[in-house]
C-alpha cells in the first residue's frame, strides 16, 4: 500500500485531494490528510469574521469522505524527513509516508518588532479571526482600532470593520506611499478615496517601532489604541522553516519544476511554503495544487509525469465592505460593484465545488 500524506487542508492541500479523487485513484493508495481543524476554511473571507459581518459557519466546508482517505485532526509537531514520518500531538501515533505534500500555509511575520506578536490580533487562522472579532465587537462606542499593513488583507479588514462599526475610530498604517502597492494606480486612488469618504485615517510611510497593549508607536509617535490588527506580512509556517532543506530569502522551500524538493522528490511543496515568483495567494495555491495532483496521478500509477503547465494567474479581487470592491478583471483595473460581485461569485463557485 502506497501512503500519501497531505499536511494542511487549505487551498493547496484541498485542491490536490479533490483533484486526485476526481481521477482514478489507484486502489493501492491510501491518503491521510492532517489538519488542525476538522474542516476546510476559506481564508480569503476571514476578514468578515474579524469584523463581525460573517459567521464562521459560512467559511467552513466539510472535507470529502472517501474510502481511501483518512483524516487526522491535530497539530503537527515535527516533519521528520529523515525517518519519513510526521509527529503529531498525543495521543496520535507518528504518521509514516511514502509521498508527502507540505501545504501548511503561512503565519504572520512580525519582523522582529517588539510587542507585535504579544499585543496584536491576527486574521491568519479561523481561531485567530474569531478572537479578533470578539475584541473588536466588544469595544464600546468610539473605540480605537489600528490595522497595521495596507496590502489586500489590511484593506479588507479595515473596510469591513468600518462597515460593521460606523462608530469606531479606525486607523490604517501603511508602510509605503500608497495603499495596495501591487495594484494599478487607478485602484490605489479609488481605495484611498473610499477610506477618506468613510472616515478611515490612513497614515503613509509608517514605521512601527514597537507595539504595546494599549498603543502602537509609529515613527516616534505613540497612538493610544484599543485593538490592533496585524496584516503586515507573512512567512511560511514555522514547521516549514525548521525543515533541513534549501530555502529562498523569504524562507520558502526551493522546489524543482515538478514542485518537488530536488534531493527528496517524494516530497511536494505547495502554496505559501513553496518558493515562487508570485506573491502568496489562494489562487496560486489552487493552481499549484492542480498541477501537483496531475503529477501525483502519474507517479502513483507508475508513469512518468508530464512537465507542468506554466502558472497563469487571472488577477486579484478585493472588497470594500459588502457592496464595493476592486480588482484586475480581463487584464484591466476595475472598481465598484462589479468586482465585488465577481468576488462573491468566485466564493460561491469555491463552495459549490
Amino acid at each position: 500500500m502506497k501512503k500519501l500524506v497531505i499536511l494542511g487542508g487549505g487551498y493547496g492541500g484541498i485542491k490536490i485531494l479533490t483533484t486526485l479523487l476526481d481521477k482514478d485513484l489507484p486502489k493501492d493508495v491510501q491518503i491521510t490528510v492532517v489538519d488542525r481543524n476538522p474542516y476546510h476554511s476559506l481564508k480569503t473571507e476571514f476578514y468578515g469574521i474579524a469584523a463581525g459581518t460573517e459567521s464562521d459557519r459560512n467559511v467552513r466546508l466539510d472535507f470529502p469522505a472517501h474510502d481511501q482517505v483518512d483524516y487526522v485532526f491535530a497539530e503537527v509537531e515535527k516533519i521528520d524527513t529523515e525517518n519519513e514520518q510526521i509527529i503529531v500531538q498525543d495521543p496520535n501515533e507518528p504518521i509514516s509516508y511514502d509521498y508527502l505534500v507540505v501545504a501548511l500555509g503561512c503565519e504572520d511575520n512580525y519582523h522582529g518588532i517588539e510587542g507585535a506578536k504579544e499585543f496584536t490580533n491576527s486574521v491568519q487562522t479561523i481561531s485567530q479571526s474569531r478572537k479578533a472579532g470578539l475584541a473588536i465587537n466588544d469595544l464600546k462606542a468610539y473605540g480605537k482600532v489600528s490595522v497595521v499593513g495596507a496590502g489586500l488583507s489590511g484593506i479588507e479588514v479595515a473596510s469591513e470593520i468600518r462597515e460593521s462599526r460606523p462608530d469606531l475610530n479606525i486607523r490604517l498604517l501603511d508602510r509605503g506611499e500608497t495603499v495596495l502597492r501591487a495594484f494599478d494606480s487607478k485602484i490605489q486612488d479609488y481605495v484611498e478615496d473610499w477610506f477618506e469618504k468613510n472616515d478611515v485615517e490612513v497614515i503613509h510611510n509608517a514605521n512601527v517601532g514597537y507595539v504595546e497593549k494599549d498603543g502602537v508607536c509609529n515613527n516616534g509617535i505613540c497612538f493610544i489604541n484599543d485593538v490592533t490588527i496585524w496584516t503586515a506580512g507573512v512567512r511560511p509556517n514555522y514547521l516549514v522553516r525548521e525543515m533541513p532543506v534549501e530555502k529562498d530569502n523569504q524562507e520558502k522551500i526551493k522546489v524543482n519544476e515538478f514542485f518537488q524538493i530536488p534531493k527528496q522528490p517524494h516530497i511536494y511543496v505547495v502554496g505559501d511554503c513553496a518558493s515562487s515568483e508570485y506573491s502568496p495567494s489562494a489562487q496560486l495555491a489552487g493552481q499549484q495544487g492542480e498541477e501537483i495532483a496531475a503529477i501525483l496521478t502519474a507517479v502513483l500509477a507508475g508513469k512518468e509525469p508530464q512537465k507542468p503547465k506554466e502558472i497563469k494567474l487571472k488577477g486579484s479581487l478585493g472588497s470594500l465592505g459588502k457592496s464595493d470592491g476592486f480588482g484586475n478583471m480581463l487584464q484591466k483595473p476595475m472598481t465598484g460593484l462589479l468586482p465585488r460581485l465577481a468576488k462573491s461569485g468566485v466564493l460561491w463557485l469555491s463552495k459549490r465545488h
